[in-house]
């Protein structure tokens, strides 16, 4: 390489890194003023006389939480009996497998119930959302709602983070109680252990901020996939195509996001 291009390389190098920090900083800002938006509507709709609609949150909630009963009911199951199996196994070395109900317990309602729900909950309702937007986007639907007088973000938007807001608890709280009941069952056929006695073991062990971590985490959870799913929505260019991209694009976001903070819950927690 000569003299000459290496200083080319390293410029070029810099201006991509300085043009991605912009974008990156003015994507961080979309979200900033979506969520600061969506909640001067939801508090101050209805004394301007341009409310909520109270259909379209119902029937988010539908989508988001009720529609999704079933493979986030099947997957907790899933995850609660697999770490009875993997307590069992581990605490065999120690002669200590009685042990197994706290590490599921904690396992279960600290970091693995709300995980998988916001996991399963982003590639379900994340990229749907991030769709429809793009779609109506493309199809100059938002513009025509702005022409009305209506706006996108109290039509649109303010219905979807509500009911994310509401149902990726409610659908947490139910993975808790599915995973520890199969991890039970897991229990009863391996060591014998009634599933009365695993449950009043449970009980005993956890304590409401234990509750109260993982049902949070699952709040932010919900506001970053319904923020997500937005923002790539509205983003969307170029056709089915960029709609395509931008759904992609929101599920990894979302799952990256959801691990991202519960990483730095985690971290928090032990602090």
């Amino acid at each position: 390489m000569s003299e000459r291009a290496k200083p080319n390389a390293v410029f070029r190098f810099f201006d991509r890194l300085g043009r991605l920090s912009v974008a990156g900083l003015e994507e961080l800002g979309r979200y900033g003023t979506l969520l600061v938006e969506s909640f001067y509507w939801l508090i101050f709709g209805h004394r301007i006389g341009q409310p909520v609609r109270i259909g379209a949150f119902f029937s988010e909630m539908m989508e988001i939480g009720v529609r999704a009963i079933g493979i986030v009911g099947i997957m907790a199951a899933a995850i609660g009996a697999m770490l009875a199996i993997q307590g069992i196994y581990s605490l065999k070395i120690f002669g200590a497998e009685g042990h197994v109900v706290f590490g599921v317990a904690f396992s279960m309602v600290r970091e693995f119930a709300p995980l998988i729900t916001g996991i399963l909950v982003a590639g379900r309702s994340g990229s749907a959302l991030s769709a429809r937007i793009g779609t109506m986007k493309i199809n100059q639907e938002i513009d025509a709602l702005e022409v009305m007088g209506i706006n996108p973000v109290r039509f649109l938007v303010v219905p979807s983070l509500l009911a994310a807001l509401i149902m990726v608890p409610a659908l947490t709280f139910m993975s808790m109680i599915v995973g520890l009941w199969a991890a039970g069952a897991y229990v009863n056929f391996a060591l014998g252990m009634s599933l009365a006695a695993f449950l009043d073991q449970t009980i005993s062990i956890l304590s409401v901020n234990d509750l109260l971590h993982g049902l949070g985490k699952s709040a932010i959870f919900g506001l970053l996939i319904a923020l997500i799913g937005v923002v790539n929505g509205f983003m969307v260019k170029g056709g089915a195509e960029g709609v395509g991209k931008a759904t992609t694009r929101a599920v990894v976001q979302c799952i990256s996001a959801i691990v991202v903070t519960d990483m730095l819950f985690a971290l928090v927690a032990t602090l």
